[in-house]
């Protein structure tokens, strides 16, 4: 049996039937051609939520997670993070390490909710995402894991060199339906102030 492939560029509907793509010299062709997340976020399906906390409590803590603190209330859906991201504007009294964490048993929404400072669809005019997601809210039951990704330091921003906060999760971590996630500390992190940004795509159960 004969494997058939396509020399050049190709412009194809979903639902075609076509045959693999080949450069020149009868190489299959794997890239990616797009960004890495371009075909999700042009089909409307990932989305981002900022947050500004200050003082985020310890992980173990199920009062005032946040934030964003990402809740799953929908029944068709998971979430799986992509990114997080991170800017510190006022400096930790309390050294700490920083990550994501989450949780189940959360049927119902958060309470104590307080409202996202900034959402969005990353296909510019997409619909709102079907997961919700609040500044800070208290949770049915804590954190029992951190996925470490950064730390937060007590020197004063102007002791040390400016660095890229900015981590790719490449979905390994999921939120299924009456579950919970987000980006939490080892330690309360007395005094500090930052913006924190999540990013998650959303794919049909």
């Amino acid at each position: 049996m004969l494997n058939q492939i396509l020399v050049g560029p190709q412009a194809i509907a979903d639902g075609v039937t076509t045959i693999a793509r080949s450069g020149k010299f009868g190489e299959t062709i794997v890239s990616r051609l797009h960004g890495r997340y371009y075909e999700q976020a042009s089909r409307g399906n990932v989305f981002m939520a900022q947050a500004i906390v200050t003082a985020p409590v310890i992980y173990t803590t199920a009062a005032g997670t946040g934030g964003p603190l990402l809740w799953n209330g929908s029944t068709t859906v998971k979430a799986a993070l992509l990114a997080v991201g991170w800017g510190v504007t006022t400096v930790t009294t309390v050294a700490a390490a920083f990550g994501i964490t989450g949780g189940g048993g959360q049927p119902s929404a958060p309470t104590s909710t307080t409202a996202i400072d900034g959402r969005a669809n990353l296909l510019m005019g997409g619909n709102p995402s079907a997961c919700t997601p609040y500044r800070l809210g208290t949770v049915a039951t804590p954190g029992a894991f951190l996925l470490p990704v950064g730390d937060l330091q007590t020197g004063a921003l102007t002791t040390g060199p400016g660095v890229v906060h900015w981590v790719d999760l490449g979905g390994a971590i999921v939120v299924p339906p009456s579950c919970w996630a987000s980006p939490s500390v080892s330690a309360t992190a007395t005094t500090t102030v930052m913006t924190i940004g999540l990013i998650w795509e959303e794919i049909p159960l």
